[in-house]
């Protein structure tokens, strides 16, 4: 999701994920990974938790 469509979002609004509680994820900036990560759920809230440091060619084999 581009960053300024996140910004437009209001409080309450869904993101729509397709993934569950334990699969793991990239943390992409503008494009190109940064890191992994799990989402993690803490009370009411939905959590990205970061658990490495990306690669770089994990990354390009994977896609």
């Amino acid at each position: 999701m581009p960053m300024q469509q996140l910004l437009r979002m209001g409080r309450g609004a869904v993101i729509p994920l397709d993934t569950k509680e334990s699969d793991e994820l990239w943390i992409l900036a503008a494009g190109h990974p940064i890191a992994r990560g799990e989402i993690t759920i803490q009370g009411d809230r939905l959590c990205i938790t970061v658990t490495e440091p990306a690669d770089v060619h994990e990354f390009n084999a994977a896609a």
